[in-house]
């Protein structure tokens, strides 16, 4: 009987993860340079997002980068455009 339970519920977890997608970490960047941390891939009719591993923010100096400029994370869907947080 504790077998039978013990399966049952190796099971149950076993489905919960293959259900279960894991966040995508990404770093998204617009034509005008600005940057940011996001965890989906956005459509934006009209603008092109160019998207990076998450890990990509640790491999650039932004202090020297003169075309590229760190944004801070926004909650909700949107994207930055010159600066500003437009929502979607």
């Amino acid at each position: 009987m504790a077998k039978g339970i013990f399966a049952a519920a190796c099971l149950g977890v076993g489905a919960c993860l293959a259900i279960s997608a894991p966040a995508e970490a990404l770093i998204a960047c617009n034509p005008q340079g600005d940057c940011w941390h996001t965890e989906r891939r956005e459509a934006v009719p009209g603008l092109a997002l160019e998207y990076h591993p998450d890990d990509w923010y640790f491999h650039r100096d932004w202090r020297a980068d003169p075309f590229h400029h760190w944004r801070e994370f926004h909650e909700g869907r949107g994207y930055w455009h010159d600066g500003v947080w437009v929502q979607l």
